[in-house]
C-alpha cells in the first residue's frame, strides 16, 4: 500500500509540474522534453483538463466564414441567401447559426405566393425565349435543300411513317399517312422528285365524325394539290365524348393517307435508299 501511495504521490507531483509548465504557455513537445516523458498517453493523463495555450491552436480556415454567416443570419438572411452569398453548404450554415433566433419573415403568405408566381412566370418567359432562340438559330441553318438531300430525307421519312412490306403480307406500294401538314407537303415534294404525278396519288382521310369532313377534305386538297373530288371514301371513326382526346377543335383535320398507284418499283427503290442510309450509319469507320 505504501508503494502505491508513493506512486500516486509521484504522479501527482509530476502532474503539478506539467500543469504549471502548460499554464506558462509551453506546448506538449516542450513539456515532454522538459520532464523527460516519452509516452504520449502518460503526458495526456498529466495534462488532462488543461486547455492548450492559444498560440498552439491551429487557425480554422472557416472561422471567418462562420462569423460572416452569423452576421448575415442576424441581418435576417435565410439559409438559401447565406448559401448564395458565401458558397457553403446549408448543413454547415445550420451548424453555425442554429442557436440564433429565426429572422422575422420579410413577406406574408400572400406576398410570398405572389413572389413565387412572379418568379415562375419569369422562368417560363426565359425558357420560352431560349426555346425560340434555339429554334430560330437552327431554322437559319437551313437555306436550300438539294435534290439529293430531299431524296435521302424522303426515304428516311417514308421508312419512319410509311407502310412497309412484310414477308407475311406483301405491300410493295408507297402508302403514307400523317396528320402534320408540313410533313405531308414534304412527302408530296419527294413524290414529285420521283416523278409521281398528281393523278397517281390516291388520298383518303382518317378522321373522327365530330370533325368537319368537307372542310378537312378541302384543306388537304390544297396541301397536296390533289383535287378534292378525287379523294377516296374517308375512314371515319366514331368520336366518344367521354374520352380525353386533345385533337379536337377547328385545327383538327384528321390524318391524310396517300397511296401511289403502280408504285411497286418505287417502293423497292425507297427500300434500297433506306438500306443504304442505314448501312452508312452502321459504318463506324468515320466516327471519332
Amino acid at each position: 500500500m505504501t508503494a502505491i501511495h508513493g506512486r500516486d504521490a509521484d504522479f501527482e507531483g509530476l502532474r503539478q509540474r506539467a500543469v504549471a509548465l502548460r499554464r506558462q504557455g509551453l506546448s506538449r513537445r516542450q513539456i515532454r522534453d522538459r520532464l523527460k516523458i516519452h509516452n504520449n498517453d502518460t503526458l495526456s493523463r498529466l495534462l488532462e483538463g488543461e486547455p492548450p495555450p492559444e498560440w498552439t491552436k491551429r487557425p480554422n480556415a472557416k472561422d471567418a466564414t462562420r462569423l460572416r454567416a452569423r452576421e448575415l443570419r442576424i441581418e435576417g438572411m435565410t439559409y438559401a441567401e447565406i448559401q448564395a452569398e458565401l458558397g457553403v453548404s446549408k448543413s454547415s450554415i445550420s451548424a453555425w447559426v442554429r442557436d440564433l433566433p429565426k429572422p422575422t419573415p420579410r413577406w406574408n403568405n400572400v406576398e410570398q405566393m405572389q413572389r413565387l408566381e412572379e418568379s415562375h412566370s419569369a422562368f417560363l418567359t426565359s425558357r420560352d425565349e431560349e426555346r425560340l432562340r434555339l429554334t430560330q438559330d437552327a431554322f437559319q441553318q437551313i437555306t436550300e435543300v438539294s435534290d439529293r438531300e430531299l431524296l435521302l430525307i424522303g426515304a428516311a421519312l417514308y421508312w419512319a411513317e410509311g407502310t412497309k412490306d412484310k414477308t407475311y403480307a406483301r405491300r410493295e406500294s408507297l402508302t403514307f399517312i400523317n396528320s402534320d401538314p408540313k410533313m405531308i407537303r414534304l412527302y408530296v415534294r419527294w413524290l414529285k422528285l420521283l416523278g409521281v404525278e398528281t393523278h397517281r396519288m390516291r388520298c383518303s382521310l382518317h378522321i373522327h365524325d365530330s370533325a368537319d369532313i368537307t372542310e378537312a377534305t378541302e384543306f388537304w386538297a390544297q396541301i397536296t394539290g390533289v383535287p378534292s373530288d378525287t379523294f377516296l371514301k374517308p375512314c371515319i371513326k366514331r368520336d366518344n365524348p367521354g374520352t380525353n382526346r386533345l385533337n379536337r377543335g377547328e385545327a383538327y383535320r384528321g390524318c391524310l393517307r396517300i397511296r401511289v398507284n403502280n408504285s411497286a418499283r418505287l417502293y423497292r427503290r425507297a427500300e434500297g435508299w433506306w438500306r443504304g442510309i442505314a448501312a452508312w450509319a452502321e459504318d463506324d469507320s468515320g466516327m471519332l
